[in-house]
């Protein structure tokens, strides 16, 4: 059973650090440091973001950004403990975060190139809704 914790400025570092990885697995085009990404977390927390830890069987298996502002709740961040991965957490963990939030709906964007991402939040019920494109040069 995954559990849901609630993050404070405390957990910063871990945030940051998980949220590296985050971008690695992503191979996304974010070249912050974990000390730049600790400062945007902390920005995130301060401008109505809420970040959340999974536990599971007395480890952390992973976390969750979500912007509370936003009509529906907007996920920013999922991130499963490589570790954990494939044994079900992700699926169990996001619905938990849904109960605890008490919402059954919300948005998330997902690079196009992330097929695992894709075909994951598509098991989950997701349905793509637009696309967004970016030049550069």
């Amino acid at each position: 059973m995954v559990n849901v914790l609630a993050c404070a400025q405390a957990d910063i570092p871990e945030l940051a650090k998980l949220n590296r990885q985050l971008i690695e697995d992503e191979q996304a085009d974010n070249p912050m440091t974990e000390a730049q990404l600790a400062r945007r977390m902390e920005e995130f927390l301060g401008a109505g973001y809420r970040a959340f830890f999974f536990e599971a069987d007395g480890s952390r298996v992973g976390y969750a950004l979500v912007d509370v502002t936003k009509t529906p709740l907007y996920l920013r961040h999922f991130f499963i403990c490589r570790e954990h991965r494939r044994q079900g957490y992700g699926r169990e963990a996001f619905f938990a975060l849904l109960g605890h939030l008490r919402v059954s709906e919300m948005d998330l964007d997902v690079y196009v190139w992330n097929h695992r991402g894709i075909l994951f939040w598509k098991s989950l019920g997701f349905a793509a809704r637009s696309m967004n494109m970016r030049l550069k040069k």
